[in-house]
């Protein structure tokens, strides 16, 4: 019997498959409850801890836009690397979309969003960036105060919990519509427009030749 053949085709290789992804970067000081949110989106559950991981930690999630477009989004966790009051620039290289968090319970976490958010910008002058605003379950009144940090750099803002899931969904579902947007427009920071002038350089294409070898 002769063997079936299938018009399968063949799987993408790594970088095929990455140009798909569309990255997600939380920022935040330490214990603002970044991995909790993304814990709560992707588990619906929420099991409280109290000491920080060390490593950066990846999640990654399938989803389906409004217009049926099935996207792949790799969420990138700090996982308490914040404590050092700066992150590796290759966090935030390739991002498409920042969540920026503060924690409503403790005024020096917001106070510390404008270190962040430049931060952010030095790496990533373009991409979309969401301020959110968590813990919102231990006083439900905080949702009355007028946080002006959003409006003075113009981005959008939620309220939220990860321990109730308030509003968890609606955040990173306009996280994953706002980055997929990002991404199509063909926009580039300036470190990705200078690393894709080395890869472009002599120096850069001897580069690939010889890890292609190796």
């Amino acid at each position: 019997m002769s063997e079936s053949k299938t018009n399968e085709s063949p799987p993408l290789s790594e970088s095929q498959e990455d140009a798909n992804v569309v990255k997600v970067i939380l920022l935040g000081d330490s214990a603002v409850g970044k991995s909790k949110l993304i814990e709560r989106y992707l588990m619906d559950d929420y099991n409280p801890r109290q000491d920080s991981t060390y490593a950066l930690t990846l999640f990654r999630k399938t989803t389906t836009l409004e217009d049926g477009q099935s996207i792949t989004c790799d969420f990138w966790d700090t996982a308490g690397q914040e404590r050092f009051n700066s992150l590796h620039p290759s966090y935030y290289f390739g991002a498409h979309i920042c969540v920026l968090v503060f924690d409503v319970t403790r005024k020096q976490t917001y106070k510390q969003l404008t270190e962040w958010y430049r931060e952010l910008r030095e790496y990533c002058e373009n991409i979309p960036c969401i301020l959110v605003a968590n813990k919102i379950d231990v006083d439900y009144n905080v949702t009355k105060k007028n946080f002006k940090f959003a409006q003075q750099h113009n981005i959008p803002f939620f309220f939220c919990s990860a321990a109730d899931g308030t509003n968890v969904v609606k955040i990173f579902d306009e996280a994953i519509r706002e980055g997929h947007c990002y991404k199509t427009s063909g926009k580039k920071d300036f470190v990705e427009e200078c690393l894709e002038l080395f890869d472009n350089s002599p120096l850069g294409e001897a580069k690939q030749e010889e890890e292609s070898k190796s």
